[in-house]
């Protein structure tokens, strides 16, 4: 696990070398073990790599950059590659010699055999740039540069007059050009409607992210063609998709889902370093518990506690560690401890998120125990349809549908009456998100983002004037101009495709999950040095999960029934009986209590950054404001968000979105 970088078309590689160390400099949290540089030469002058490393495979021997025999291909590489032992015997069997024990080596040799096509072979989490100084192979040297296929580890990049960029972290890139110090427009809508900023742009204008499942191809001495992004992976054409015994039911389907469970998890078990795992009382941290305590007698296993609140989930936790047989450990967290830590969390995000810092404490208990690598359920609620997104957006596609027969003038005139029914049902942000898709049906690519929504349009309008602009794309598919909106639409056209619950568990995969929960658990557990790993989004589990008919992955009303049936065995029937409970700390009570004061003052303030963008409104600063120390003199779109809080109109998730932004803003922009 490393953070990688590397600079392309430099005027002079000192000048690229320096950069580099910028960079490396600014991601030594992510690999505080060691670190390995590269200079082009002469055959690639302007360019330079860096990397920083954890080391967790071949500790002695798995320095980077590795070279192949011949030291004419070089790779940096971040991530695990779990079916590296097998590759590494087929590579010998076709004549390649090997010099460590670490899978980063087998990159070099894939790409010598296959080429890009390496990338088909490879099983795991990663994202790497590989140097290729053969002339048999091109006129000129490549970097080519890539990631896996659900983006379970990050690759960042940026191209200006002076030269291609790329790192593992958005801060690093800023760390060699400060000039980039400027908020996308773009991004900022994305934030503000989804709580976290889309693929592939970031906070930072004219910086992108290499999408999952994407490559990119650079010829080095020629600056003239611009690096574009390209799909490597299509879960529509998988092995498992293509297969023409389709399973139709259930019960078969868990039978063949068992065996690929387990050995997801035995793999993800491999390294050099002490394994321990996250257990919350959920089915799947219960799953990976159970699975990984078979393989792994006696693992270590941690649950996050909050002493007398309802979001305390020790006892669970504890008849899951029992039946398990783990070592567990529970660590208490409570709001003067988050207090504490608060300054540090912030600044661990690599983008603004309303979710990350949950996932902070998590890795932040993990190394106060001492765990080099933890593993985690992430994954399981997309896959096996655990989210109320997959009943409520079929519901907000009904009303969209609907919607489109109704008149401009009589959506308007009705739609005080879609909230009310909608707010009656669930909350006053449900009835907020029921209007919007009745009155804006069309502005969106899918009904599913409308119920995804954390500020829905017709909020968004109020906060600021959103940026919707579809992505350019060429003949060939390749996208000339990425946005955020056209990924949405490219994720949106697959999912239609698929069946219901296959297309909205597609679109989990390709937005939130991607967007927000692997990027943040990427950016918070490396900032503590902790390697996080994802077994339920292997690979091959997710082709065939994917590939599997509606009728064979759920059941009406049952939660996770695929999931429940091919483990019922393994776990406690609390676990298997009980209702879906969202991993969160206890942000509602806390924003009232110990936090309330913070909050206060820092929507007083906006970031300089993010000011010129929020609307002004009429509000005036209310007495609670007041209370917690609020010096506000201008009230603006947040402050409004903050009121609403206070009185019970909204809950803690729309101004803790707001004061992270407006807190990432101040540290970074």
């Amino acid at each position: 696990m490393c953070g990688i970088c590397g600079v392309a078309f430099a005027a002079r590689t000192a000048e690229a070398d320096s950069r580099v160390k910028l960079m490396t400099a600014a991601m030594r949290h992510r690999g505080p073990d060691e670190e390995g540089f590269l200079l082009g030469g002469p055959r690639a002058p302007g360019l330079a790599l860096g990397m920083r490393r954890l080391s967790i495979i071949d500790l002695p021997g798995g320095h980077q950059p590795i070279w192949n025999e011949k030291h004419d291909v070089a790779v940096i590489f971040n991530g695990e590659l779990y079916n590296y032992r097998a590759l590494r015997d087929r590579l010998t069997q076709f004549g390649h010699h090997f010099a460590t024990q670490s899978d980063t080596e087998v990159l070099v040799h894939a790409w010598e055999e296959w080429g890009e096509d390496c990338l088909n072979e490879l099983r795991g989490m990663f994202a790497f740039a590989l140097l290729d100084l053969r002339e048999r192979y091109a006129i000129s040297p490549i970097l080519f540069l890539a990631r896996d296929p659900l983006g379970i580890k990050p690759l960042y990049y940026t191209q200006t007059a002076e030269g291609f960029s790329f790192a593992s972290e958005v801060r690093a890139l800023l760390a060699a050009d400060p000039s980039r110090r400027q908020l996308s427009h773009d991004a900022l809508t994305s934030y503000l409607l989804f709580g976290s900023v889309s693929e592939p742009v970031t906070m930072l204008d004219g910086v992108f992210s290499l999408p999952p499942g994407h490559r990119m191809l650079l010829y080095v001495p020629d600056r003239r063609r611009t690096p574009r992004a390209r799909p490597w992976w299509d879960v529509a054409q998988s092995p498992a998709a293509r297969d023409p015994k389709k399973i139709r039911d259930l019960a078969t389907a868990a039978h063949h889902l068992r065996p690929l469970l387990e050995d997801a998890v035995r793999s993800h078990l491999v390294a050099d370093v002490p394994v321990g795992l996250f257990l919350s009382s959920g089915l799947d941290s219960s799953a990976i518990a159970a699975l990984a305590a078979n393989a792994h007698p006696g693992i270590r296993s941690f649950t996050l506690t909050f002493p007398g609140t309802p979001y305390d989930e020790a006892t669970l936790a504890n008849t899951v560690a029992s039946r398990c047989a783990t070592q567990h450990t529970e660590v208490p967290l409570d709001g003067a401890a988050v207090l504490a830590r608060l300054d540090e969390a912030l600044t661990s995000l690599d983008q603004p998120t309303m979710d990350g810092i949950n996932t902070y404490f998590v890795s932040w208990a993990a190394r106060e125990l001492g765990l080099k690598v933890a593993l985690s359920g992430l994954g399981g609620d997309e896959l096996f349809a655990g989210y109320r997104t997959f009943t409520d957006a079929p519901r907000m596609a009904a009303m969209v549908r609907t919607a489109y027969f109704v008149p401009a003038l009589l959506r308007q005139a009705t739609a005080s009456l879609v909230s009310s029914l909608a707010g009656q049902r669930n909350s006053p942000d449900a009835a907020r998100k029921a209007a919007a898709a009745w009155l804006q049906p069309d502005r969106l690519p899918h009904p599913y983002f409308y119920a995804r929504a954390l500020f829905p349009l017709n909020q968004l309008d109020q906060l600021i004037d959103p940026r919707f602009r579809p992505s350019t794309i060429n003949a060939d598919g390749v996208t000339l101009d990425p946005t955020w909106l056209g990924w949405l639409e490219r994720a949106s056209d697959e999912a239609r495709k698929m069946e219901p619950v296959a297309g909205i568990s597609w679109l989990e995969m390709r937005t939130y999950l991607a967007s927000t929960l692997l990027r943040d658990t990427d950016s918070v557990s490396m900032a503590r040095s902790l390697e996080v790993r994802v077994p339920l989004l292997d690979t091959l589990l997710v082709e065939f999960v994917s590939a599997l008919p509606d009728e064979a992955r759920r059941i009406p009303g049952q939660q996770k029934a695929l999931l429940t049936e091919a483990l019922s065995d393994l776990l406690p029937t609390e676990i298997l009986a009980q209702r879906k409970r969202t991993f969160t700390l206890p942000w509602e009570q806390w924003l009232r209590g110990p936090l309330k004061s913070r909050l206060a003052a820092s929507f007083a303030e906006p970031a300089p950054a993010l000011a010129p963008y929020l609307k002004p409104t009429a509000s005036k600063p209310n007495a609670a404001n007041n209370a917690a120390g609020s010096n506000a003199l201008t009230p603006n779109a947040m402050t409004k968000v903050w009121d609403d809080f206070l009185a019970g109109r909204t809950t803690w998730s729309r101004p803790w979105s707001l004061y992270v932004l407006n807190e990432w803003c101040k540290s970074h922009l």
